[in-house]
């Protein structure tokens, strides 16, 4: 039975997933679920999800939502080894650490500042510009001279961390300044299985939908 995957190719969250998926090898039934037409609010769909968001995962009844929960269940459930996610509790620690760290800071303070500019019209605000600023600075820091955000291997932190930090680039956000995001960055590009892909195609989707958010603006 294929495993469904309700989703927005545009979404960070979404890619987050198709990425883990790739790097893991599984397949998953790809269910296109426009939010601007009110696709995640039909009575199906609410009754898969009653908090009507994507991505949401159906494997064959199992139901979860939350990427970064999805990408963890999809790993201990379908991947080969323990690479992208380590059974050792002190290392699996630290992926997890780097997992919320996107998900409460940096994807968090994203969201914060560009967001209600995108969708509704408003200015940016400068305070919100140094949250994001100061948490560019951990992640560097994080980094340090690692080829990896946990270590020396590919991990789902780095699956979570490289889809925000293209949102960040594809929003004009300038982190060349931070040389070890900047080192990481082109390394998981370059390295995670499918990036293309999973990722770096669909982000040119948000890119569209701003384009048009824009151009409905005016």
């Amino acid at each position: 039975m294929p495993i469904d995957f309700y989703y927005l190719p545009a979404s960070p969250p979404c890619r987050n997933v198709l990425l883990a998926a790739k790097a893991i090898g599984v397949e998953l039934n790809l269910k296109h679920t426009d939010l601007m037409k009110g696709e995640h609010l039909t009575p199906e769909f609410v009754k898969i999800n009653p908090q009507h968001t994507i991505p949401t995962l159906d494997d064959n009844g199992f139901i979860l939502w939350e990427s970064r929960a999805i990408m963890v269940y999809l790993q201990q459930q379908y991947g080969k080894d323990d690479s992208l996610y380590p059974k050792d509790p002190k290392r699996r620690a630290v992926v997890d650490q780097r997992l919320y760290f996107d998900m409460g800071t940096l994807y968090a303070n994203l969201a914060d500042y560009y967001y209600p500019v995108i969708f509704r019209n408003a200015s940016y605000d400068p305070t919100k510009l140094e949250k994001i600023n100061d948490a560019f600075k951990f992640l560097d820091l994080f980094i340090g001279d690692n080829d990896y955000s946990t270590g020396s291997n590919l991990t789902l932190a780095d699956l979570a961390l490289v889809v925000t930090v293209s949102t960040y680039e594809l929003l004009k956000y300038d982190f060349s300044p931070y040389k070890n995001v900047s080192r990481w960055f082109a390394k998981v590009k370059a390295t995670a299985p499918g990036y293309e892909e999973a990722n770096g195609k669909p982000l040119l989707a948000f890119q569209e939908l701003i384009d048009t958010l824009n151009k409905n603006k005016k």
